[in-house]
């Protein structure tokens, strides 16, 4: 009889378990146990009732003031998750204010036990958890979000395949000389950080140093009249990646008008590049859901 109690508290403690770690289809759920969490982020998931097999993952993350749950309500990824059959991971700021860690060397370095490392864990969680094609893996943010994608992109290459900045700044631009986390860095947000394309890629590089594989495929959109992160801070993060990918910044390879739309204007330095200035928009720039869609792949 008591190994039947035994048997029988086993099994209802792990349908108790596997419940509380599986998030379910359809819903927002959050994930408390996903491994290594360096710097407290929370971790939020959304995974469709038409989950696709061997599906791929959006992460998606939010700007100040912002949350995981709030970025997953304001922005389109959810829905289109439920056409598409990828997962988005929406990941939440552990800081008075909301802003994300974009200063610390430890988040600005590859396996460096900052906020960059808590999400990289929620992405190895999710790939192992679902079954999701690692090849198919995106990230995303707008503002202080924006700010991380760069962060992301740089500090963890080997996990992206593309990526779409809304008004940020490039990787690094934010760094704090006395190491501080979560910093303001006004100087870089009023866009007086200027350098050269290769000074640029040599600070995204160093956050991997050693690293030879592939990088993601950037895509950056900045507002014209961005009184926040100014829009010299475009410029700058197209200079970052041109340099990465050793394209010629100043002579790109296309420049389309009006596209996506109406006084955007689309310019290309190659398959890897593209910078999406819009004329008149201010901080920060409206999440373009269905051409994010094309730069992922999915559609």
């Amino acid at each position: 009889m008591m190994r039947l109690t035994l048997l029988l508290t086993y099994l209802f403690y792990t349908l108790i378990s596997a419940h509380a770690i599986t998030p379910r289809a359809g819903s927002l759920t959050q994930v408390t146990d996903f491994g290594d969490n360096p710097t407290d982020v929370g971790m939020y998931i959304y995974v469709p009732t038409n989950l696709a097999s061997n599906p791929g993952i959006v992460v998606a993350i939010h700007w100040c003031t912002g949350t995981g749950p709030s970025y997953y309500s304001a922005t389109p990824y959810a829905t289109l998750s439920e056409t598409y059959g990828f997962i988005v991971i929406y990941p939440s700021s552990p800081y008075s204010g909301t802003c994300w860690d974009v200063s610390s060397q430890a988040t600005l370095t590859h396996n460096g036990g900052g906020n960059s490392n808590s999400i990289a864990n929620m992405v190895t969680w999710t790939i192992n958890q679902y079954g999701a094609d690692s090849s198919k893996v995106f990230v995303t943010g707008s503002s202080s979000g924006g700010m991380m994608t760069n962060v992301m992109a740089a500090t963890y290459p080997e996990l992206f395949a593309a990526a779409t900045v809304y008004s940020g700044v490039s990787a690094g631009c934010f760094y704090s000389s006395t190491n501080q986390v979560d910093a303001w860095n006004s100087t870089c947000a009023e866009g007086e950080v200027i350098t050269t394309p290769e000074h640029w890629a040599s600070i995204a590089e160093a956050m991997y140093s050693g690293y030879a594989g592939s990088r993601p495929k950037m895509q950056i959109y900045h507002g014209s009249v961005d009184t926040t992160l100014y829009p010299q801070n475009y410029y700058e993060t197209c200079k970052q990646w041109a340099g990465v990918f050793g394209y010629e910044y100043s002579d790109p390879t296309e420049t389309e008008p009006n596209t996506p739309e109406t006084n955007y204007e689309t310019t290309i330095w190659g398959e890897n590049l593209q910078g999406i200035y819009a004329t008149g928009v201010g901080h920060t720039v409206p999440i373009h859901g269905d051409r994010d869609m094309e730069w992922f792949g999915f559609a």
